[in-house]
């Protein structure tokens, strides 16, 4: 099936041109004068890609993609813009309207042909990733830098509105938690949101790996479900022999975290934390972690309990 690209421009010359350009190069092309009819077309037709004028009159093409970028038919189609308008303020505008690329005018067809190629196979391979994220039934969402989620997997939202989590509330977290691990990229794989009420909690795991310096335009985030763990105080009301920063390590091991990330969180050497473990096992009189855990998380059941 050949893929589709919608050309929007108010210049007959310049959709000709592009047209017979595409045409050959075996798309499918559509073409609108206006972004009125853009959007209505792009709504019953859904193209692979959209070529948009920044400039045409009543609707300019930065309103057109606007408009497009807001509904959920659309949102997800590739925009190229073509401009003549080569200020920095123009082509910021672009992209912040969310163009995912930009030609200037007068176009370079073999130009024009290389970018629509490129975005097309990303577009392409990100429809896929989707599709075998949606398959494996977890709760992925994309984000830009922003926070703002560009897409989620449908359990997503099934398991926020189990948790009772206000989605306004939990759009404006997304974008603190994402500065703070730009902030701390080096410390990103401590930082977990948490979100939810009662017993079950969910809670945020980053699975874009972010390196100083250098940031992806998208970060992937898996939402799962967890079981609320006690606190370092209930800890050491429920089990009275362990030390406090015995009690805190104990709280870290039942919340997964390794020795390294525990002595990350703390300040301390991971001999340190290792040391603190070997009393605690003594005090509780257990031999493994699974088995420490387990007896913490008993404990502190029945101190609720009592």
């Amino acid at each position: 099936m050949l893929e589709s690209i919608l050309i929007v421009d108010d210049i007959p010359e310049n959709l000709s041109l592009l047209h017979e350009s595409l045409d050959q190069a075996g798309y499918q092309v559509l073409v609108a004068t206006n972004g009125f009819d853009a959007i209505e077309i792009a709504h019953r037709i859904q193209p692979d890609m959209i070529l948009l004028d920044g400039s045409m009159p009543e609707m300019d093409g930065f309103e057109t993609c606007t408009q497009l970028k807001a509904s959920p038919v659309t949102e997800h189609i590739p925009v190229i813009f073509m401009t003549g308008l080569t200020e920095t303020e123009h082509i910021l505008k672009g992209f912040q309207v969310g163009g995912v690329d930009y030609v200037t005018k007068p176009l370079n067809i073999d130009e024009v042909r290389a970018r629509v190629k490129t975005h097309l196979l990303q577009a392409r391979l990100m429809h896929q990733q989707r599709q075998m994220l949606d398959a494996t039934g977890s709760a992925i969402l994309s984000l830009n830098l922003e926070g703002e989620i560009i897409w989620q997997t449908p359990i997503v939202s099934e398991l926020l509105k189990n948790h009772q989590v206000d989605v306004q509330h939990f759009q404006s977290s997304l974008n603190q938690w994402l500065q703070d691990l730009f902030k701390q990229p080096d410390q990103a794989h401590l930082l977990h949101g948490q979100y939810g009420y009662g017993h079950q909690q969910l809670q945020l795991n980053l699975l874009t790996k972010l390196y100083a310096g250098h940031i992806s335009k998208h970060v992937l985030v898996q939402l799962k479900e967890q079981t609320q763990m006690p606190s370092a105080e209930e800890i050491a009301q429920a089990c009275p022999n362990l030390t406090p920063r015995e009690a805190e390590v104990m709280h870290w091991v039942t919340m997964g975290k390794t020795n390294r990330d525990i002595a990350e969180i703390l300040q301390l050497s991971p001999r340190t934390v290792n040391k603190h473990l070997e009393h605690v096992f003594e005090k509780l009189y257990v031999e493994t972690r699974t088995a420490a855990v387990l007896h913490v998380m008993s404990a502190c059941q029945n101190q609720a309990v009592a």
